[in-house]
């Protein structure tokens, strides 16, 4: 008997509700948020901190913009201290999270966080979750980064594993444009 592609393809999942939510198990203490943005005849303008204090309890300490060339990897890093605080500015971004706090309700949970200029601009990364970010875009992708502390030269708050670890078990390739692998 012949099986008909209907019966063996595999079904669509929601992975988002209407309002753009995520669908899922996310990561204790993530945040993901789309900022206002104003458009008019002269552009547009959007807004990466109203001032919300559900959003960004901690104060604004330390501001910086990093880029990522078309398909660069970032990661694995953590932090011990350190919140992260990211602001999609251009491009299209992928964020890959795993939470190995010793105490977290999602320890072991890992969470995959599309940022866009179309959708979800800003991520908050609790410090002691494992985060990557990949550009999967065509052109240059630019973050701004308000993270809860500043950076120390001499003794920076950062471990970092390679992106296709063994020990963080995330299936990076998973995640990635088909014309990568």
């Amino acid at each position: 008997m012949t099986k008909r592609l209907r019966d063996i393809a595999t079904p669509d999942q929601q992975v988002e509700t209407p309002d753009g939510a995520p669908v899922g198990t996310t990561i204790a203490g993530s945040q993901i948020h789309k900022p206002v943005i104003h458009v008019d005849h002269r552009g547009a303008l959007f807004e990466v901190y109203d001032g919300d204090p559900q959003r960004w309890p901690d104060p604004i300490v330390w501001i910086y913009h990093t880029s990522l060339f078309p398909g660069v990897i970032k990661g694995w890093f953590v932090h011990d201290v350190k919140v992260d605080r990211y602001t999609l500015a251009q491009g299209e971004l992928l964020c890959l999270l795993y939470d190995d706090r010793p105490d977290s309700t999602t320890r072991g949970v890992s969470q995959a966080v599309m940022l866009s200029e179309r959708g979800n601009r800003q991520i908050t990364i609790p410090a002691g979750v494992w985060h990557l970010i990949v550009n999967v875009g065509p052109s240059e992708t630019t973050v701004i980064n308000c993270p809860t502390t500043p950076y120390h030269h001499e003794n920076p708050d950062r471990r970092g594993l390679p992106w296709d670890t063994d020990d963080i078990p995330v299936d990076v390739r998973k995640y990635l444009p088909a014309a990568w692998t």
